[in-house]
């Protein structure tokens, strides 16, 4: 079967006609098809990812208020969204992920927006969105996005330590899953209680869904094994990490149960999902941490397409024909090595193989150059 390639419209960082590369990432979106895809009075969730504070990589403010902008021009009524970190870092809570969302810049005076912490104040303001994957049945996704009309996936490409490539599937799929879903797609869980760290608040009792959880005799919670199937909530809701989070999965698994989620991400919003990627201050690093280290590749420039499979397979080859930087993770590497496997020793393409199975996109594509 000749399956069409997906456009996929790409602004290199050198404009040829001196034009800002602000404005030109705002007209890839509408390139991509943004007066299509939004409707009057859609509520449109531009998905980020805020990074801590320390780091620098993440998209800049100024990118956004032009998303912004062009979004309510085309009628939709826009607001920056992220769910909730699984690590306890800046961003575990909704109080906590928009101080430093706006400690890093994202204030409704820049942005010209209002921030919605996609799965509540704790996480657990989700829904659960059929997806009948290899792995789930149904994914956990932050309701805000869910219940949205529309969405743009702003991402920003860079290397992953657990993954390989953190490009827009990561972004959407383990960015809008809450925070028990995260939990669910690092590992196969099951929960172990550390009994020096236990409070015995019962918290983790109020929020287990198969009463799995009791407080025993000697004030330390107990799981029983025999009932609990391993969804993650009372990871997210143990306040002292008395219940370890697990990291500990398979890179191919984790990719494939990421794309799932991608799938609920997206339900019920066709033709309404477009996604924007800046291939700039390509860090070997995921976001969450709070520094990042020196671009493995110069600045290539922003791809938008309506295609997330296309748009992932583009800024992967992308970086793959990029020469590293001399004094980073990528020096001595030249145009046609894989930077993503050899600087991480994960391949990170299976998520965008998974997700073409899935039949969320095509890996085949037609770069269009916009200057």
């Amino acid at each position: 079967m000749t399956t069409t390639p997906a456009k996929v419209f790409f602004a290199p960082m050198r404009s040829k006609m001196k034009r800002s590369m602000v404005t030109r990432a705002g007209g890839l979106l509408e390139r991509a098809g943004l007066k299509t895809a939004i409707a009057e009075t859609d509520l449109v969730a531009i998905k980020l990812h805020f990074g801590e504070q320390g780091n620098t990589g993440f998209v800049s403010p100024v990118y956004v208020r032009e998303i912004v902008r062009r979004v309510k021009e085309a009628g939709g009524r826009p607001f920056l969204t992220d769910a909730n970190t699984l690590y306890r870092g800046e961003r575990a809570n909704a109080v906590d992920h928009l101080e430093c969302a706006l400690h890093n810049g994202f204030a409704y005076a820049t942005v010209e927006a209002p921030l919605v912490i996609a799965d509540g104040l704790d996480g657990r303001d989700a829904v659960d969105v059929s997806v009948l994957g290899r792995h789930f049945d149904s994914v956990r996704i932050g309701s805000a996005a869910v219940f949205a009309d529309a969405m743009i996936a702003v991402t920003h490409v860079k290397g992953h330590e657990a993954t390989g490539f953190g490009g827009a599937i990561k972004n959407v799929g383990m960015g809008l899953g809450c925070r028990s879903a995260k939990q669910r797609m690092h590992a196969d869980f099951k929960p172990e209680v550390t009994a020096e760290k236990c409070t015995a608040c019962n918290r983790c009792v109020q929020r287990c869904p198969v009463e799995a959880i009791t407080i025993g005799p000697d004030r330390v919670a107990v799981v029983d094994y025999e009932v609990c199937y391993g969804c993650g909530e009372c990871v997210a809701a143990c306040p002292f990490a008395a219940i370890a989070t697990q990291w500990k999965t398979d890179a191919n698994m984790l990719q494939e149960k990421i794309v799932e989620h991608v799938a609920g991400a997206v339900a019920g919003k066709q033709g309404k999902v477009l996604y924007l990627s800046f291939i700039t201050a390509v860090s070997p690093d995921c976001d969450c941490w709070d520094f990042s280290d020196a671009p493995i590749v110069p600045d290539i420039g922003v791809l938008a397409s309506d295609d997330i499979v296309a748009i992932d397979q583009a800024a992967y080859d992308l970086v793959t024909a990029a020469v590293g930087v001399p004094g980073s993770r990528g020096e001595g590497m030249g145009s046609g090595d894989d930077k993503f496997t050899t600087i991480t020793g994960v391949n990170g393409t299976r998520a965008i193989e998974y997700a073409e199975e899935m039949g969320l996109g095509t890996r085949q594509y037609e770069l269009v150059r916009v200057d």
